[in-house]
């Protein structure tokens, strides 16, 4: 759901550009101006601030803010590796960045005149496809030519029977990943909404807001955990 009054719109009406529903949208321009890609821009461009602020303050003798950040990072690539192992540690920049978007994303909802990304499907479709499209590149990076043997089965004549279930299999995932983030975000912004336009801007949602907080988190957390497990399942599929 968005929220009702959104500032890009705002702004984008200031400046005469077409500021329309998705289901209105017919042009190339005002499918660019829907809000959860305009609010994806947003996001990534923050994050790119942020690493570009972090790294330009790295010292040799490091900072309390850059121990904090040093933690997190390195926090969460042993955790990958854990999951992965050793071979699965160049997937960290992907791993970390799906985190990092997805997690912003679900908290830009929570402010007011902001949209969330991930509440609108075709967001999380697309970290979806990234995760299913790249877990075969390591498949095949990993094993070559052999990692198609894992969609035959483990008897020639059954070819015709697994093929078609894994490729299902496979398919789902995009699914699994795509709308258990989407319907988390989603119901949360229609809750938030709800009480907003029932009870005010202020005591009435805060509850939900910081239930928000932590379930934000554990949306990205798990995104990204089944990423990393099917990363790993790549790796070793044909040990």
């Amino acid at each position: 759901m968005e929220h009702p009054i959104l500032f890009l719109n705002i702004l984008f009406e200031k400046l005469g550009l077409p500021v329309v529903g998705a289901e209105h949208a017919h042009t190339v321009l005002e499918q660019v101006l829907q809000p959860h890609v305009t609010y994806t821009w947003v996001v990534m461009i923050v994050l790119l601030l942020l690493a570009s602020m972090a790294a330009k303050t790295l010292e040799m003798v490091p900072t309390r803010g850059q121990n904090v950040f040093e933690a997190i990072i390195t926090g969460i690539e042993d955790f990958m590796i854990g999951v992965t192992g050793e071979e699965g540690r160049f997937v960290f920049p992907l791993i970390a960045s799906l985190g990092f978007f997805i997690l912003l994303s679900n908290y830009m909802g929570m402010i007011p005149g902001f949209f969330s990304p991930t509440a609108n499907i075709n967001t999380t479709a697309a970290c979806a496809l990234i995760v299913v499209v790249f877990t075969h590149v390591i498949g095949i990076r990993f094993h070559g030519i052999k990692y198609i043997k894992h969609f035959m089965g483990p008897i020639w004549w059954l070819t015709p029977l697994i093929m078609p279930i894994e490729i299902i299999g496979h398919l789902a995932r995009v699914l699994s990943l795509s709308i258990r983030l989407f319907g988390n975000v989603f119901g949360e912004e229609l809750v938030l909404g709800i009480l907003f336009f029932l009870a005010g801007l202020y005591l009435a949602p805060l509850p939900m807001m910081v239930l928000g907080l932590f379930t934000g988190f554990i949306q990205a957390f798990i995104f990204c955990l089944l990423s990393m497990m099917y990363f790993a399942g790549a790796i070793e599929e044909a040990h």
